[in-house]
């Protein structure tokens, strides 16, 4: 079980010159450094990164803490503003193209006809890729290059690849996506068009993985792994991070999220158990864990009692980013989470989360992807239920934009056409 650990800096202004990072595992106590070739398992004794997550050890004392928040305040406007909690030594490394630091919007109306006064939209459409993946492909592709990385592939379903294919081009790394073959044409073309090798594979996200892990096993090039790597989870923290500080340093009471692999949710509860360790807030908030009912096994091994969820071979959703049916160990992490820190797994219908976004484009005037609008139908479930009560801060994760359009939000075509007779 993985960890990261940071050395005490000599002084804040050459922290980013004087730290040292490291991964540990926490079963048996191998650790390694950044600068050699990192691996997903443990040699020594076979633990995976994902068990248990990354645990920091520092030992800032309370004036040093003041004196990083009052960086904050003439820092820019991205989420390396957080870079001393951020797995990148060397600042010369950092690929950014201004990601982060996005609107945490009052819902007032949609709340109001939830009942509840205080819920808040964490607007990730925001960011240079449109969605809040821009965090995650941000860090993982500056560590890459600290690293040495100049090749890498991975599976995605649509907004990693595109995100990380930006950054790469920014950082003149080679790319091969394998993407699902529904992926909407737009976002595959602008994919394309970023200089990625994209290939499309007619089967399942999870077959996706596989087929790429293999490719790249093959080829001997870097594998990204999501919530098993590092470097992406890390950027998900600073989500925690804006969130404090928009909120005056405090936590919300829930962080509710469309889930597909729990990366979100696992780097949000990471970050705010740093700021807790910190003395920046006093808790780390509730989690809302929302999947499609037809590919919800995280949320069927949750209702059951179950230690393990079982895989769903043949999802049923048109919900892709979704559409994750081997969860695996992240389902025991994030299950972990939502046992320490409370929260709950619920699950909403695809129908359920296209009518949710005409609701919530015509409240409070986002237009939302689906995943996204599977998040707020399972805080309307959740809301009804009365486990999300009255005075709580809740905040959904808006994770990314509508377009490119899927035919199922709109039904096909709702303009009007008026044809004038010229005669």
């Amino acid at each position: 079980m993985a960890t990261i650990s940071m050395l005490k800096p000599n002084k804040m202004d050459d922290l980013e010159e004087s730290r040292k990072i490291s991964l540990q595992c926490l079963d048996c106590g191998y650790t390694q450094t950044v600068g050699e070739r990192i691996q997903s398992i443990c040699p020594k004794c076979g633990s995976n990164l994902i068990a248990n997550f990354f645990r920091s050890r520092r030992d800032l004392n309370r004036q040093m803490r003041l004196k990083w928040q009052d960086h904050l305040r003439s820092r820019e406007n991205s989420i390396w503003r957080y870079r001393e909690l951020l797995p990148v030594a060397n600042p010369e490394n950092i690929v950014s193209m201004g990601e982060g630091v996005t609107p945490l919007l009052h819902a007032k109306k949609l709340g109001a006809m939830l009942g509840l006064e205080r819920l808040y939209i964490k607007d990730e459409r925001q960011g240079p890729t449109g969605s809040f993946k821009d965090r995650q492909a941000s860090v993982a592709i500056s560590v890459m290059k600290e690293r040495g990385i100049t090749e890498f592939a991975l599976a995605s379903t649509g907004n990693v690849a595109l995100a990380y294919a930006a950054y790469a081009a920014r950082a003149g790394i080679k790319m091969w996506a394998f993407v699902v073959e529904n992926i909407p044409d737009p976002k595959l073309r602008e994919i394309c068009l970023f200089g990625t090798e994209v290939i499309k594979v007619r089967g399942t996200y999870d077959q996706v993985k596989v087929i790429a892990a293999n490719f790249a096993e093959e080829k001997g090039i870097f594998l990204d792994r999501g919530i098993k790597n590092m470097a992406g989870v890390a950027g998900m923290k600073t989500l925690a991070f804006e969130l404090a500080e928009q909120l005056h340093w405090r936590s919300p009471d829930w962080y509710i999220q469309g889930v597909s692999g729990g990366m979100g949710p696992a780097g949000v509860a990471k970050g705010f158990e740093e700021l807790k360790e910190l003395g920046f807030v006093d808790k780390v908030p509730a989690l809302g864990i929302i999947q499609p009912s037809g590919c919800a096994p995280m949320v069927k091994a949750f209702k059951a009692g179950e230690a393990t969820a079982t895989p769903v071979l043949n999802p049923q959703t048109n919900i892709m980013p979704l559409a994750t049916g081997t969860p695996g160990q992240a389902y025991e992490l994030l299950k972990g989470l939502v046992d320490r820190y409370g929260g709950t797994m619920e699950d909403a219908s695809d129908e359920d989360a296209y009518a949710t976004t005409r609701v919530v484009a015509t409240t409070e005037g986002i237009s939302v992807e689906p995943a996204a609008a599977l998040a707020f139908a399972g805080t309307i479930k959740l809301a009804k239920q009365g486990a999300i009560k009255p005075n709580d801060v809740v905040v959904v994760n808006c994770c990314g934009h509508t377009y490119p359009v899927e035919e199922h939000i709109t039904e096909g075509s709702v303009v009007r056409t008026i044809i004038v007779d010229e005669s």
